[in-house]
């Protein structure tokens, strides 16, 4: 005798505050905590400069100096001023 196939009973969605809820749950219950950091935003313009600056300063005070910049200038392609 041929069965007839089961038809899912349909589900309501589950709120996403509840599904966040569940995971933090899981997530703690495997022994992780959640943290937020803040990194600067390397897609700013003004974030590439500064790392230019402030590889300048420290290739002033280093005897290789010229040698580290050589190696940063050749991994990076700087913007025309």
């Amino acid at each position: 005798m041929a069965h007839a196939p089961k038809t899912p009973i349909p589900r309501s969605p589950i709120p996403a505050p509840r599904r966040m809820a569940t995971y933090r749950q899981r997530m703690r219950a495997a022994g992780l905590r959640p943290i937020q950091i803040w990194v600067p935003d390397s897609r700013d313009p003004a974030f590439a400069e500064k790392c230019r600056q402030q590889a300048l300063a420290i290739a002033a005070g280093d005897p290789a100096g010229d040698e580290l910049m050589d190696f940063v200038d050749n991994l990076y392609e700087w913007p025309e001023d």
